[in-house]
């Protein structure tokens, strides 16, 4: 699990797994383009992490400059991973459960979730009070808090720029990749997951799909404006009473 999964060190490591342990499933990452899904697969990866810069507390694209916007990451790689046999992963930029319908519509397996479960009770982040309502803690890997611990290696980010261990490296020898924040209680994580699937369901209901496999290949997608979007969510209106599986971000 690295953020650069299209990289020698990450190839390597898989080779090395499969040739001692072959019977041993191995899932690498994080990948965005058809090159990189090849080089996972020859390597022996029996599934793969799509997804470069799309998480909500993920700062990769603005610093770095890499990255591809997810759903295009998620349909190009797919095009290339359903020929070689290998399920993807989309890992990130979901936002409401209408992004898991689009993301397994394009072709992934499953998906990720970090933001959308950060908040439920049983995450770990610590919780906080602002300004009269509650909040759960969240870091990405890339951030300095999380570099500083253990997270450096997933962004080859340690002094001399070397994959090693950050522990005990000050923060302006350190270039972050991600930030830390809050996101909203949401309660316990069976009511978050029960919004989610009944979201997923809806959206098999729209497009005519009985099963996953049918969501994948028989969805259309259409190019959708800002205006499109904005019309997308409620509008003209003050929201005043809040639905569980909706909020504005």
């Amino acid at each position: 699990d690295t953020a650069h999964g299209h990289s020698a060190g990450v190839v390597k490591t898989i080779e090395r797994i499969k040739g001692t342990w072959p019977d041993l499933p191995v899932v690498a990452g994080n990948v965005v383009t058809e090159d990189g899904v090849d080089a996972l697969a020859d390597a022996g990866a029996d599934a793969i992490k799509v997804g470069v810069g799309a998480g909500s507390i993920c700062t990769t694209r603005v610093i770095s400059g890499a990255g591809m916007p997810q759903l295009s990451a998620i349909w190009f790689s797919a095009q290339r991973a359903r020929a070689r046999g290998v399920p993807i992963i989309a890992d990130g930029g979901v936002t409401y459960s209408g992004d898991i319908v689009k993301a397994i519509a394009a072709g992934a397996g499953c998906v990720m979730l970090g933001s959308l479960l950060a908040g439920t009770e049983e995450s770990p982040g610590e919780t906080e009070l602002f300004e009269g309502r509650r909040y759960k803690s969240y870091r990405g890997m890339g951030s300095l808090g999380a570099m500083t611990g253990l997270g450096a290696d997933r962004y080859a980010s340690a002094q001399g720029g070397g994959m090693r261990s950050a522990v005990g490296t000050t923060s302006n020898k350190l270039v972050p990749e991600g930030i830390e924040g809050r996101v909203s209680y949401a309660g316990r994580l069976s009511e978050v997951l029960y919004q989610l699937v009944g979201g997923l369901r809806s959206g098999m209901g729209y497009a005519g799909a009985a099963t996953l496999d049918r969501l994948r290949t028989g969805s259309r997608f259409m190019r959708v404006t800002t205006a499109g979007r904005t019309e997308s969510h409620p509008h003209d209106v003050q929201i005043t009473n809040e639905a569980p599986n909706y909020q504005r971000s």
